[in-house]
């Protein structure tokens, strides 16, 4: 048995489309309150994905890229937010979703406990540590004020610069409130410090200010980029943002927090006019320090001087001693020239020819006379008389009769020649030996 239905059949693509227009065109824009219990940016697409939910029930979101930028606070897990967007469906996943146009913190009792939780997380990290901070420039030459070019925070600023201590002032114009200021705030400090060392416009203090208002309107200072950007500055840096009352995390991780911008330009520069009284001070005690220190020292010297002879007194009896050295000198010079002259005459006279003649004379017989003494004691005159020299085999002289080697060669020198013989029993004699020549007699000379 077969039933016949007039019902119309759809297909699943059609049902889906049936379904997005009925939900669209039923709801269009809502306001919905819930809190975010995750929120995920895809690192390609920088499209936000997020979840919404209540004690009850959740509800997947998404947050366009283009819409992403232009959130004055970006959803953050945990927040409780009020979003206003379109409520459409997903027929690939067969689920609905909120497309976000805006987000907003539910109250002020939301945007401080997100506050309370980034200013945990920050303080966990070490960015507020107290060694962190960097000291002042006593008296910059170049500050660098990061504000709005329009209001009266930097008209303020410039007339207590002037007020106090004139200085060259650059100035990095942004947004201090509303979408994209925490980005403009940022890149203004971090361009402030890409200006080179020793460039004209590098600031050597910065001032980022702005007026009072609410939680939200400040909310820009208590973005983490701007907090980052504050961190990372090599550049000394004070914070001027609201009234005394007012605090933002900037103020937890700038070098110093100033309670409002005019009392940043007044820790910017000293008064100019209590610095000239102050050198005058300094320079008027450095000279009465001078002076008491050369009247200490000339009371000394004239002190020291008491205890010296006078002056005219060492130079007379100096003058005294010169005297009489010069009189012994003036009488001592004629005596040493009459003794030298003497000398001279006396040597001049031993240069005479017979007295040359006499001494040569004298010299020749001593000389004649030691030619006969070196005669006389020559061995070969004495050979020639009878005697005869004995000498062994190398050439040394045999002295005495146990000297005498009992057997082998013995040279025997006569005046005219040597003789080699053989000692022992039956030994014969040998061939003459070769005779030697006579050597000329030299005084002192003996062979």
């Amino acid at each position: 048995m077969s039933f016949i239905s007039n019902q119309p059949e759809y297909t699943v693509s059609e049902i889906a489309g049936h379904v997005k227009r009925m939900v669209e065109d039923t709801f269009g824009f809502v306001r919905i309150r819930g809190e975010i219990s995750k929120s995920n940016v895809n690192s390609g697409s920088g499209h936000c994905y997020l979840t919404l939910k209540d004690d009850k029930a959740a509800l997947d979101a998404v947050c366009w890229r283009g819409t992403m930028a232009r959130l004055s606070h970006k959803p953050e897990a945990g927040m409780e937010v009020i979003v206003t967007g379109k409520l459409t469906t997903y027929p690939g996943a067969s689920k609905y979703q909120l497309v976000v146009e805006s987000l907003e913190p539910a109250g002020v009792g939301a945007l401080m406990a997100m506050l309370e939780a980034r200013k945990k997380a920050l303080e966990a990290e070490g960015l507020f540590r107290p060694d962190r901070k960097q000291p002042l420039p006593y008296l910059p030459t170049v500050i660098g004020i990061i504000t709005s070019p329009t209001g009266a925070v930097i008209r303020d600023i410039l007339h207590r610069l002037a007020d106090r201590f004139p200085r060259r002032v650059v100035l990095s114009p942004v947004p201090v409130q509303g979408q994209g200021a925490a980005e403009k705030i940022a890149e203004a400090i971090e361009g402030l410090n890409r200006l080179p060392v020793g460039s004209p416009h590098r600031p050597d203090v910065i001032i980022v200010a702005r007026g009072g208002g609410s939680v939200e309107d400040l909310w820009a200072f208590n973005e983490e980029v701007v907090v980052r950007a504050v961190a990372a500055s090599q550049i000394p840096l004070i914070s001027a943002v609201g009234h005394e009352t007012d605090t933002t995390l900037i103020d937890y991780v700038s070098d110093r927090r100033a309670p409002t911008p005019t009392a940043a330009a007044e820790m910017a520069v000293p008064v100019r006019d209590e610095l000239l009284a102050r050198t005058e001070q300094l320079a008027a005690m450095n000279n009465q320090a001078v002076r008491s220190l050369l009247a200490r020292h000339a009371e000394r010297i004239e002190g020291l001087a008491r205890g010296l002879p006078r002056p005219q007194q060492l130079v007379a009896s100096m003058a005294q001693a010169l005297d009489m050295v010069s009189e012994r000198l003036a009488h001592a010079l004629p005596r040493s020239l009459q003794s030298k002259h003497e000398t001279l005459q006396r040597l001049m006279a031993s240069l005479s020819p017979r007295y040359l003649s006499e001494r040569l004379l004298r010299e020749q017989q001593r000389v004649a006379h030691l030619g006969a003494m070196l005669e006389s004691l020559n061995v070969l005159s004495v050979l020639k008389r009878g005697f005869v020299l004995a000498k062994d085999t190398q050439g040394h002289v045999i002295a005495s009769a146990t000297a005498m080697p009992a057997q082998g060669a013995v040279t025997l020198q006569f005046h005219d020649g040597e003789r080699v013989v053989m000692t022992g029993d039956g030994a014969p004699a040998s061939a003459p030996a070769k005779p030697r020549a006579k050597k000329a007699a030299q005084p002192g000379l003996f062979d």
